[in-house]
């Protein structure tokens, strides 16, 4: 399982689709970006559906409701209902909502996905800290946001409210680049406050909680492109994990993971869910994973063979991980990952 120190990539002699349940899927820079389906996405998930793989949609971001979130995946190509969408919106208004009493006032600093959120748990979202709210939430806004909200948030939270965040991502993929995410503005509040938010959404075990509870998953895949939320929370979780580098972690970062942040399997995109996963085997002093070898020396990762350059990467992983042990690997690998093309 996922607490046991991972020092290589895991092989799969099933598709994944079969081997799992159900795949806890992320959707920015997993399924979409800036809104457009990424390449193979629609076409993988249709064919791991109707193999019985069983599709949940587990988000960090806050913004859109589940309504919103099936509509979108449904227009892009996989029908998708609002019972398979997991925000951490929901997360942390069930976390709010086990510590208020029931009705009671909660201050948003976000979307409409938060107001929706609150009001299944039976609390009522309000504007302002004049609304007499007993806590603040703050979730991602989206670009538009007004900077004035942040400022409503500081005057509750030193007012004494207690403070809650969705989540903590600094970043959030769109269609034009890496942007500032829900991590970046709790930022700006922390610094106006010195206060400290209890945060439900992933890594977190809210997050887990809320999603397990919703899917009556037995035996799930945590799908994601981030190492920081989808693969430590599947960490966190004990369970299995699939990083696509379709996102924001580079071949780099993976090779540099600490334990917390190495996921089970590596692939490419989303095709990753239908094909088993090749083994990463020792071969002398290093590793090996299809016609490439990789061995950890004195100052770099070195790099021999030739092949697909996933095998050559997962290559790579096994050597960086074994040489960090329980820590992070600080060999050079620029030269190892540039002839793969990652």
């Amino acid at each position: 399982m996922s607490q046991v120190v991972r020092t290589r990539p895991e092989g799969s002699g099933q598709a994944l689709s079969e081997a799992y349940d159900t795949a806890l899927l992320d959707l920015d820079g997993v399924v979409y970006a800036g809104g457009n389906a990424i390449a193979h996405a629609v076409e993988s998930l249709a064919t791991a559906r109707a193999g019985g793989l069983h599709l949940a949609y587990v988000t960090n971001n806050a913004l859109r409701t589940p309504d919103a979130v099936a509509g979108h995946l449904t227009e892009l190509g996989i029908p998708t209902d609002a019972d398979d969408v997991i925000t951490s919106a929901q997360a942390v208004a069930r976390l709010i909502s086990d510590q208020v009493p029931a009705g009671a006032r909660v201050l948003v600093i976000g979307g409409e996905g938060l107001r929706v959120a609150l009001r299944e748990r039976g609390l009522e979202p309000v504007e302002s800290a004049e609304d007499e709210p007993v806590a603040v939430v703050q979730g991602y806004g989206g670009p538009e946001l007004p900077w004035g909200r942040f400022a409503e948030a500081s005057y509750a939270i030193a007012g004494g409210l207690p403070w809650y965040a969705s989540n903590t991502d600094l970043t959030i993929p769109s269609a034009r680049g890496i942007a500032p995410g829900n991590g970046a503005a709790v930022e700006v509040v922390r610094i106006a406050t010195g206060a400290e938010p209890q945060v439900a959404g992933k890594p977190l075990p809210p997050m887990h909680r809320e999603t397990i509870l919703r899917t009556g998953a037995k035996r799930p895949l945590v799908v994601g492109d981030r190492l920081d939320t989808d693969i430590e929370g599947a960490f966190n979780g004990e369970v299995d994990s699939l990083l696509v580098l379709t996102g924001v972690t580079d071949g780099a970062q993976l090779l540099a993971a600490p334990p917390h942040h190495r996921p089970t399997y590596v692939d490419t995109d989303l095709r990753g869910l239908l094909t088993g996963q090749p083994e990463v085997v020792e071969a002398g002093d290093g590793f090996r994973c299809g016609g490439w070898t990789a061995t950890a020396g004195p100052e770099r990762l070195e790099l021999d063979g030739e092949g697909g350059a996933l095998d050559g990467l997962r290559a790579l992983c096994a050597a960086a991980w074994t040489a960090a042990g329980d820590g992070t690997c600080a060999l050079e690998a620029t030269k190892a990952l540039d002839r793969l093309g990652l």
